[in-house]
């Protein structure tokens, strides 16, 4: 009798070390560092969870966690997002994660983005709403009157970043955080700077895109910043190239021939006076700091130098203007209008 009492208590030992180790003891199914689990918006039920917990290999003894899901209450606290499950968590950290809806934010890292559907699908891409959603809400003035923006500006509410977002956010919480950043972006500071230069935030950004495509040479931006001003200044129009580009939507194009500057839209800057109506790309932080911070020159000419170093040379006459741009045609031995 003794034997079987302690044959019991050894089994039933062996029994609880096993449903520990089952509970508290290592239970991811996959080899890399961490894996991401996606749950869906509609999807956030008991069965869509384990479809997807066994056919996506996360987790080994996908019944055991089931149950364990059951007792602690997981299946009515669950929420719509993106969980990263480290290798080697337990199924306990696991239901805990859930649980208590610890989301891992996604890193989205904005740089230059020219049009609206670059960004639509970018944000695609990383983001539950597809990009469909997202164009969507930047063509619907009602969206875009939110923060006090029109769908051809919209895009000024985008200062390239660094941004942690949750996954599931929709096209209206994206764009809030957005406008988060801009309002925090357009300091007191910056807000003078702009005015002093006879420019709203708004224009202020749109002229940085101009400047932004012209040059990658950041000592150039400010001056070149001062020609487009000056031109506003004096009624000028801008007859700036890049947007010739946007224009026609072909950012290929090496050579503005005379045929492009009749080109019929809005943003091209030979045909229309004044900024265009939205921006043509998204400006660096820096390139928007170059247009508020520009010094007061009398440019109103600038071209690419004869060096082909990739800097420009300036000048307030016309006449000058031709002679160095003639210089730097000579050096590519190819037609470039300016």
């Amino acid at each position: 009798m003794r034997r079987i009492l302690t044959l019991l208590l050894i089994l039933v030992i062996v029994g609880l070390a096993y449903v520990g180790w089952l509970v508290f003891g290592p239970a991811t199914a996959f080899s890399s560092q961490n894996k991401s689990l996606y749950i869906h918006s509609g999807k956030a039920d008991r069965a869509s969870v384990i479809e997807t917990l066994s056919s996506g290999e996360y987790i080994n003894h996908v019944s055991v966690f089931d149950q364990l899901a059951g007792r602690m209450g997981v299946w009515e606290k669950i929420r719509p997002g993106r969980y990263e499950i480290p290798e080697g968590a337990s199924l306990l950290q696991v239901l805990r994660i859930l649980k208590n809806a610890h989301q891992t934010p996604i890193r989205l890292v904005l740089t230059k983005v020219r049009t609206k559907e670059e960004l639509a699908s970018a944000l695609g891409n990383l983001f539950e709403c597809d990009s469909a959603s997202v164009m969507q809400f930047m063509e619907n003035p009602d969206s875009t009157n939110l923060f006090g923006l029109d769908t051809s500006d919209i895009m000024t509410s985008v200062i390239p970043n660094t941004y942690l977002i949750y996954w599931d956010c929709t096209p209206g919480q994206l764009f809030h955080r957005f406008y988060q950043e801009q309002t925090h972006f357009w300091t007191p500071l910056r807000r003078s700077e702009a005015s002093a230069q006879g420019l709203t935030p708004v224009q202020a950004y749109i002229l940085a895109s101009i400047v932004e495509e012209e040059t990658h040479k950041e000592s150039d931006k400010p001056l070149i910043a001062s020609v487009y001003l000056n031109r506003l200044r004096k009624g000028m129009r801008l007859q700036a190239d890049p947007t010739i580009k946007f224009a026609m939507g072909d950012f290929s194009l090496k050579e503005i021939y005379f045929v492009y500057l009749k080109f019929q839209s809005p943003y091209n800057t030979y045909i229309n006076s004044g900024l265009p109506p939205g921006p043509i790309c998204t400006p660096a932080i820096k390139t928007i700091d170059a247009v508020l911070e520009a010094p007061r020159t009398d440019y109103l000419y600038f071209v690419a130098k004869a060096d082909l170093s990739g800097y420009s040379v300036f000048t307030s006459d016309y006449k000058t203007q031709m002679i160095n741009a003639k210089a730097f045609h000579d050096a590519t031995e190819g037609p470039k209008k300016r």
